[in-house]
């Protein structure tokens, strides 16, 4: 029988953090979700995870089960990598492999510079150090005038109508849809948003348009890196190639047949990835 993830509420910050911990080991391996996600994401990949080690996975602030605080001055950059700070002490973690994803991404990218003693290795998936490609601040901003207004429920709904009709959506996006059933597939994504807080959707969502880019930084990270992102991801292909240019010795992996959420799209590729990755740093081959 497979061990289940330990589930624990972390106060930290005036907050309560839902972390979830699995495996064993001297150094974990820390994920950091991204917008509109959760630990959640990761969940089908944590046992094969804990074989590689102590794994932990949490919900950031406004989303899943941690706490909405309902007041846009707590949804930062700053305030999200103090969590992470705050979370790491709490759990006893000096150091860690750490990986984020998309926003999550944005926030282990800040973390590594603010405490490049915490960080033994970085994987940056799906992310950037500025704004992504396309995203434009008119629709995020609309969109959480809709969350204030009506409710992360009904903003859910109305992402899966426009979702159908969506030339831009990745074919592997779609695909996922299909091998999971479109009623599963939503409904994963229903929760997902329900469980966020509408303010956090409306700060964070214009903060991913307007924030300050930390390009100019990138040649700060010392630690080994592996860039992850997958081959339809066409926001962050350019953003990731410039992560890649900007960190020195950084390793690049493009996930075949995966756009924005490699590790549901093509959750072999990516395990493989991040199997290489730990594995490397680990053992100081990287």
């Amino acid at each position: 029988m497979e061990a289940e993830p330990i589930r624990r509420e972390i106060a930290v910050n005036g907050v309560e953090l839902v972390c979830f911990e699995i495996g064993s080991g001297e150094r974990p391996f820390v994920l950091v979700h991204g917008f509109t996600g959760s630990s959640d994401d990761f969940r089908e990949h944590l046992p094969a995870l804990a074989s590689l080690g102590r794994t932990v996975v949490f919900d950031q602030r406004g989303h899943g089960g941690s706490t909405n605080t309902g007041e846009a001055s707590s949804y930062t950059f700053a305030q999200l990598v103090a969590d992470l700070h705050a979370l790491l002490g709490a759990l006893a973690i000096e150091r860690c492999d750490l990986l984020g994803h998309s926003m999550g991404g944005m926030v282990a990218l800040r973390f590594a510079l603010a405490h490049p003693d915490r960080v033994a290795s970085l994987v940056l998936m799906d992310t950037a150090a500025r704004a992504p490609d396309r995203l434009l601040r008119a629709p995020m901003a609309a969109g959480g005038a809709i969350a204030r207004q009506d409710g992360m429920t009904a903003l859910a709904e109305l992402l899966r109508a426009r979702a159908r009709e969506d030339p831009n959506r990745p074919p592997a996006s779609r695909r996922l849809e299909a091998e999971m059933g479109e009623e599963v597939f939503w409904e994963r994504q229903r929760r997902r948003y329900a469980a966020m807080d509408p303010e956090a959707f409306a700060s964070l969502g214009v903060l991913l348009a307007d924030q300050e880019p930390v390009t100019h930084r990138l040649g700060e990270i010392r630690c080994p890196t592996r860039i992850i992102v997958g081959e339809q991801d066409v926001p962050f292909l350019g953003p990731s190639e410039e992560l890649l240019r900007g960190i020195a010795g950084a390793v690049w992996t493009v996930v075949p047949d995966a756009a924005h959420s490699p590790q549901m799209e093509n959750p072999g590729a990516w395990f493989a990835a991040i199997r290489e990755h730990l594995s490397g740093v680990r053992s100081g081959a990287v």
